[in-house]
C-alpha cells in the first residue's frame, strides 16, 4: 500500500512540472486519505458543457422516452442549435495559449496505462469543415503515445484551415499532412488524402501498431484502452468490410471515370481488366489495419499497379482497401474465397446506418432500427435516440455525427466515454 501511495504521489509531482502549482493544488484535493485519486478533475461536468448540459445523458443513453423527447425538442430549436456553435475564431484564439487550451479542454497529456503506452496507434483524420466536430473528435481519441495525421481539404475555407492548424500546433504528436489534395466525393483524391497520411505516419514513427482512418463526422464508441485491447486480440489481422462485389456496383470498376469541372463523370469508355487478374471486392473507406498492411500499400509493386489502375474508377475508396485485404501475402489479409467475406456489421472499423437497411424494430429484413436523426447521402446522421443502440455495438467508431444536426448526441457520447476512461483508471 505504501508503494502504491508513493507511486501516485510521484504521478502528482510529475504532473506539477506540466500543470504548474495552481493546478497541482487542485489535484491534491483529489487525493483521498488512503493515497488514491478520485480523478474527478478530468470529468466532463456541467461547468465544461454548453447549453446541452440541461439534458439528462444517463436517461438518454438508457433510451428513456421522456429524456429523449426533451432532447428532440431542444434540437428542433434554432436558438438552441446556434447557442451550441463554437466559431472557428475561438480555436485560433484559444490555441495561442496551448497549455491553457489543453487544460481547459481536459486533454489527457500522459499515457493512462502501461498497456496503452506500449501499443501506440496511428490515425489519419480527413476533414473539410466543421472545426468544432473535429476538435471534439480529436479530444475524444487523443493520447500522447499515439500519432495523428490531419488532412484538411485544399478547398476548405481559410478559417477552417487556420483553426485546425492552430489546434494541431499545440500537440507534438499531431501534424498536418505534407501534401494536401482537393478531395472530390467518389473520386480518386479521397483515396489520395488517406494515402498521403499513411506515408507521413509510416515515416514519422516506427512504433505504432495499427492504423485507423477517420473523417470529421466520426466519433469513437470505445476508449483508447478498449481499442488497444480489441486490436491486440486481432493478433496482427486487419478488420474492414470486404465482400464479393455486388452486380449493381460493378459498373464502378468496369467504366472509365474522370474529374470534369470538379465532379466525377463517366466518359463512355470501358476499363481494362484489373491487373494480375485480381478479383475486386466491395468495402468502404474506413479500415483498421496493421503497420504491415500499410507497408504493403506503400511498397508492394502489385498494390502500386492496382492503385494506378484504380485512379479512373468511381468511388475507389469503396473497393481498394477491401481488395488489398484479399491479396495473398499482405500482412493481416484473408484469402479471396467468399468464406472469408466480412460485412461492415462484423468488422470493427465503422458503424454506419444505411437508409436502405433500416426498418421497424420487429422487422426480420431490417439490419437495424430506423434512424433517429436525419439522412445525408442515404447515411443516418445520428440523433440522441440512436445512442442506446450505438453504444451496444462492437465497432470502434460510428459515422455520422453532426453538431449542427444533434449536438446532444455528441455531448452525451463524449461524457459516456470520459466516464468509462475514469472508471478504467480506478
Amino acid at each position: 500500500m505504501r508503494l502504491l501511495k508513493r507511486g501516485r504521489l510521484s504521478l502528482l509531482f510529475g504532473l506539477t512540472l506540466v500543470l504548474g502549482s495552481v493546478w497541482m493544488l487542485s489535484l491534491l484535493n483529489e487525493l483521498r486519505t488512503d493515497g488514491s485519486l478520485t480523478y474527478s478533475w478530468w470529468e466532463y461536468t456541467d461547468v465544461d458543457g454548453g447549453p446541452e448540459k440541461q439534458c439528462n445523458c444517463s436517461a438518454i443513453l438508457q433510451g428513456e422516452t421522456e429524456a429523449l423527447e426533451e432532447a428532440k425538442l431542444l434540437t428542433l430549436s434554432e436558438d438552441f442549435r446556434k447557442s451550441v456553435e463554437i466559431p472557428d475564431e475561438y480555436y485560433n484564439n484559444a490555441a495561442k495559449d496551448c497549455r491553457n487550451f489543453k487544460l481547459s479542454r481536459k486533454y489527457f497529456t500522459f499515457p493512462l496505462s502501461k498497456e496503452e503506452e506500449e501499443f501506440p496507434l496511428a490515425f489519419s483524420m480527413v476533414v473539410h469543415h466543421k472545426v468544432q466536430n473535429f476538435e471534439r473528435l480529436l479530444r475524444a481519441i487523443y493520447a500522447p503515445q499515439n500519432i495523428y495525421c490531419v488532412h484538411v481539404d485544399k478547398k476548405s475555407e481559410t478559417s477552417v484551415f487556420a483553426a485546425i492548424m492552430a489546434i494541431t500546433s499545440c500537440f507534438p504528436n499531431v501534424f498536418m499532412v505534407r501534401r494536401p489534395v482537393s478531395v472530390v466525393y467518389a473520386a480518386w483524391p479521397r483515396v489520395q488524402a488517406d494515402l498521403n497520411c499513411m506515408a507521413d505516419l509510416y515515416n514519422a514513427s516506427t512504433e505504432w501498431k495499427y492504423f485507423i482512418n477517420v473523417c470529421g463526422q466520426d466519433f469513437p464508441l470505445k476508449t483508447n484502452l478498449e481499442m488497444v485491447r480489441m486490436l491486440c486480440s486481432l493478433k496482427g489481422r486487419n478488420s474492414m468490410e470486404s465482400e464479393q462485389m455486388p452486380a449493381e456496383k460493378k459498373w464502378r470498376v468496369t467504366n472509365v471515370h474522370q474529374l470534369v469541372n470538379g465532379q466525377i463523370q463517366g466518359i463512355g469508355k470501358q476499363k481494362e481488366p484489373p491487373p494480375f487478374n485480381l478479383p475486386i471486392f466491395s468495402g468502404n473507406a474506413y479500415i483498421v489495419v496493421s503497420r504491415g498492411y500499410i507497408r504493403s500499400v506503400l511498397e508492394d509493386d502489385r498494390i502500386q499497379t492496382l492503385i494506378e489502375w484504380a485512379k479512373d474508377t468511381y468511388s475507389p475508396d469503396e473497393f481498394l482497401w477491401a481488395t488489398i485485404q484479399r491479396i495473398p501475402g499482405v500482412p493481416g489479409s484473408t484469402r479471396p474465397n467468399r468464406k472469408y467475406d466480412m460485412t461492415d456489421m462484423n468488422a470493427v472499423a465503422r458503424l454506419v446506418k444505411w437508409q436502405g437497411h433500416e426498418g421497424p424494430q420487429d422487422s426480420l429484413d431490417a439490419v437495424y432500427s430506423e434512424c433517429h436523426g436525419n439522412h445525408v447521402r442515404e447515411i443516418c446522421v445520428y440523433g440522441a435516440g440512436d445512442l442506446r443502440w450505438i453504444i451496444a455495438q462492437h465497432h470502434l467508431f460510428a459515422n455520422k455525427f453532426d453538431i449542427d444536426t444533434d449536438p446532444i448526441a455528441i455531448y452525451c457520447l463524449e461524457k459516456y466515454l470520459r466516464q468509462k476512461v475514469l472508471a478504467e483508471l480506478h
